[in-house]
């Protein structure tokens, strides 16, 4: 396989230039947080049954394993001289999000929804995926962990405010949270609304106010592109696998657990809080919508602790390591699932939050940082897309076998999910000890 190199001069760049190239992530995570923190209400107000949610959830973990490791290929072999090479993709995810965030709330049928989803999630990932691959393009290795934590820090700050919008519409505002059997909060859709206006501006922020730096070889990159087919596109895409690196392959264990947790919470957090808590699984009552708003508060606070939390790693990681800042992270949202099991009040929920939020604040960043020093620059998107299979996949594992264990051995009790989640995520933290990362420092 041949490859374009990328310049090999990278100056630090500033804390502004840091704050433009990662602020697209703002309306990034207001795309993931409102399908997180909203679409398994939406699923179960059109009539799906609990060990159903994972399954129709299949969609979020399959676009990401189709269309992450194509876009980061073909990423890698993308240049305008005024538009660069990763903010063509940038663009083209925001103007497909935008319109998939204004549909799923209208959505009248559960088949209707799930086709939403996939819709949704493909053109999230389309976005997202090169915004990785950027801070490795534009970032010297010893800054990459401050350019990944400056995403983290979006990423937190987009989700508290795309998580709170559903529950601050209602309470601030009067817009209702209830609605007929079978209908959608007009609550639940103004916060789709204005996510859409939120993704598309932000991200055509740091299309418009970034800039890249060429292929070294643009003659080279030329003769690629006109010797290319697209089948061949899609097959060097899935080859990566047999080509990763040491450490990304110790990475990709932690990467398995972690996210299998984190699927947990997305797909049952609703469900376990509103039958567990707030003890009802009437979707049409006034309990179980003022515990889906609540748990869209929750989901905003462990998103705000990751957004402050995510200026404190480089610091804990200039002390320690990358790995064990990341391993103590784990640990703490293994213990914050696990305690939700042992509450009742519904306010205790946000001490859980804050263990849950230091976990995703390095989950966003340490692993990436870790594995950009073992890449070579050339191929940074590639390996980046690929790297993602180790996301979606235990996704796609717990929507297989999630909603079985829960109706086979827990007899449908939702919040036996999260339990699960913690123990996964434990794992995860016990496997960093095995990543031999290369940090410079």
């Amino acid at each position: 396989m041949t490859s374009i190199s990328i310049s090999s001069q990278k100056p630090k760049l500033s804390f502004w230039q840091l704050w433009n190239m990662s602020f697209g992530f703002l309306g990034i995570q207001f795309g993931f947080a409102l399908q997180n923190a909203n679409v398994s209400r939406i699923f179960e107000t059109l009539g799906a049954a609990q060990d159903e949610l994972p399954i129709l959830w299949l969609a979020a973990p399959v676009t990401g394993l189709l269309v992450q490791p194509i876009i980061g290929y073909y990423s890698d072999r993308t240049w305008h001289k005024r538009w660069g090479r990763r903010r063509p993709f940038f663009a083209l995810g925001a103007i497909l999000a935008t319109i998939a965030l204004f549909m799923m709330p209208n959505s009248t049928a559960l088949w209707m929804a799930v086709i939403m989803l996939w819709l949704m999630d493909a053109s999230i990932n389309i976005s997202m995926e090169p915004f990785r691959a950027f801070v490795g393009d534009m970032l010297p290795d010893e800054q990459r962990t401050s350019g990944f934590a400056m995403q983290s820090f979006f990423i937190g700050l987009g989700a508290v405010i795309a998580s709170a919008l559903p529950y601050v519409l209602t309470n601030w505002f009067g817009i209702s949270n209830v609605a007929p059997e079978g209908g959608i909060p007009q609550s639940v859709r103004w916060s789709f609304y204005l996510g859409g206006l939120a993704y598309f501006s932000s991200v055509m922020w740091t299309v418009l106010r970034s800039h890249e730096y060429p292929p070294d070889d643009l003659q080279k990159l030329k003769e690629e592109n006109a010797n290319r087919s697209v089948l061949s596109g899609l097959v060097e895409s899935f080859k990566g696998i047999a080509e990763m690196p040491k450490t990304m392959v110790q990475l990709a264990f932690v990467q398995f657990f972690s996210w299998f947790a984190l699927f947990s919470l997305w797909i049952y957090t609703t469900s376990a809080v509103t039958s567990h808590i707030y003890h009802t699984t009437d979707t049409t009552s006034t309990a179980y919508n003022e515990g889906a708003d609540w748990v869209g508060v929750c989901f905003a606070i462990y998103n705000g602790i990751a957004a402050v939390i995510a200026f404190i790693l480089p610091v804990i990681a200039s002390r320690t390591s990358r790995k064990i800042t990341h391993m103590l992270a784990l640990f703490c949202g293994s213990l914050g699932l696990l305690s939700i099991y042992f509450i009742q009040d519904p306010n205790l929920l946000l001490v859980s939050m804050i263990g849950v939020g230091i976990a995703w604040a390095s989950i966003v960043a340490m692993p990436y940082a870790m594995l950009s020093s073992s890449l070579p620059p050339a191929r940074m998107g590639y390996f980046m897309g690929v790297f993602n299979f180790f996301i979606v996949i235990p996704q796609i594992v717990a929507a297989g076998i999630l909603g079985f264990l829960l109706k086979s051995f827990f007899d449908n009790t939702t919040i036996y999910a999260l339990i699960i989640g913690g123990v996964s995520m434990f794992i995860a933290a016990l496997l960093c000890t095995i990543v031999d990362d290369r940090e410079v420092k």
